[in-house]
């Protein structure tokens, strides 16, 4: 068994997507929007393009997360211009640690990875999740933050557990839009 593939280790930030306004429900209840829908799916035909399949996902328990993971999923497994399916399906972990979460709160999360995990997708909320991408590259990260449906792609130079502020480089961005 190896720490991760080849030793290489891809931890990929993602915030949601474009979820409906506050109508007097909880927060956690909030439904994506049919833009929504139609970015997280964009979102995951972008991963897969770049062979980013996550080997382990950690997302937060709220609907518009769960939602995003779920057409981010569905578009991993379209069809890649090579056809067939996208990869394995990867271990899913809904956390409740990630749900209104500070950055130190998700990255003690993330270093509860398995060592043989080679690609993590974390699916979480602002501003734990952009303050998340300042902690581990301060040089690199977006001053203001991620946007819905944004990916930053994380390289750690370290094993999960040992994962610490500035240990690994913001490799790729992008914003997903259908």
């Amino acid at each position: 068994m190896t720490d991760g593939r080849n030793g290489q280790r891809t931890l990929v930030l993602l915030r949601h997507a474009k979820a409906e306004q506050p109508a007097g429900g909880r927060d956690a209840e909030r439904s994506l929007t049919a833009r929504g829908h139609a970015d997280a799916a964009s979102a995951g035909a972008w991963l897969a393009r770049r062979g980013l399949l996550p080997d382990v996902v950690l997302c937060s328990p709220a609907r518009r997360t769960r939602q995003t993971w779920h057409d981010v999923a569905m578009g991993m497994t379209g069809s890649p211009p090579e056809g067939g399916p996208a990869g394995p399906v990867p271990a899913v972990r809904y956390e409740a640690a990630a749900y209104d979460a500070h950055p130190d709160q998700l990255l003690d999360l993330v270093r509860t990875v398995e060592p043989t995990a080679g690609t993590v997708l974390l699916v979480a909320h602002n501003p734990g999740v952009s303050l998340l991408s300042t902690l581990l590259d301060p040089q690199r990260a977006d001053p203001d933050g991620l946007r819905t449906t944004d990916l930053v792609v994380h390289r750690p130079t370290t094993r999960w557990a040992e994962l610490a502020p500035g240990g690994a480089p913001l490799t790729a961005r992008h914003t997903a839009r259908a």
